[in-house]
């Protein structure tokens, strides 16, 4: 025999026995309870409203600052076939579309840059690393260059129509670079002791650049006010003819080239 299905009750029935269900089900064990009032909305309060608004920026931030690198084609929209060093050559003879200054390097920097081939030991540019941050999904470019005074240069790079556009530039006195989603986070040391800046640049499709979208200072983390204790590194062994460390069997050889891990610092 077909099991016997009783026939669909009226839609009110169904609605008023669950209605019933839920109010008994209130002053149960387990069933729902009143958290209290919830607090008044406070509307915002402007202070000195007599005041006309700024007219201009006080500084220039860099924010929103693109260039189109020359001479370089990105084949597929492919930015993992280029070399790093060769972008970044390119990259000193690009114009922007508006002068921040932010995009210049120390002429020292320039130089070392220019012989990267020759001198490859003394080159600046960090090994790149890839993520896609304007959601195409195509991956951007992640160029960190070394500058005097422990400063870093942080550049991303898109594949646009077939060439390279340069989508952010900036650079700092950095703790740390992180690739967090489609954020890249810098943070910087504070003159407070124990604070730290966080900044999180994100790509704004109306501007086509990244732009710095959240600027806090933070409490810096537990784990780096620990202090340093002068021993070897972990997974580390000490040769006793030179007294320096040494890779671990298991430590990978060579630099190799970094996917989208969060970038080296200092």
């Amino acid at each position: 025999m077909r099991p016997h299905r009783a026939p669909a009750a009226p839609r009110a029935v169904v609605s008023a026995v669950a209605a019933l269900t839920l109010l008994s089900g209130c002053g149960t064990a387990g069933g729902l309870k009143s958290a209290g009032d919830a607090p008044s909305a406070v509307e915002p309060k402007g202070l000195w409203p007599e005041l006309p608004p700024a007219s201009s920026a006080p500084y220039d931030y860099g924010e929103g600052e693109t260039a189109r690198i020359p001479g370089i084609k990105v084949t597929g929209g492919d930015v993992r076939r280029l070399d790093p060093v060769t972008v970044a050559q390119a990259g000193l003879k690009a114009k922007t579309d508006r002068d921040s200054g932010l995009d210049e390097l120390p002429d020292s920097t320039v130089r070392q840059i220019e012989a990267c081939r020759t001198a490859p030991k003394d080159c600046p540019v960090l090994p790149p690393y890839y993520r896609d941050l304007t959601g195409d999904g195509r991956d951007e470019l992640v160029l960190g260059i070394r500058m005097p005074d422990q400063q870093l240069a942080v550049r991303v790079y898109m594949p646009d129509g077939g060439g390279l556009t340069r989508i952010m530039s900036t650079y700092d006195a950095v703790i740390s670079v992180e690739l967090a989603g489609r954020d890249l986070i810098m943070r910087a040391p504070s003159v407070i002791p124990g604070y730290e800046y966080r900044t999180a640049w994100s790509w704004d499709d109306r501007q086509r650049a990244m732009l710095p979208t959240r600027d806090e200072i933070l409490r810096t983390p537990e784990h780096r006010k620990a202090p340093r204790t002068g021993r070897t590194p972990t997974g580390s062994a000490t040769n006793p003819a030179t007294g320096t460390p040494t890779p671990s069997a298991d430590a990978p050889s060579g630099s190799g080239t970094p996917s989208d891990s969060a970038a080296g610092t200092r």
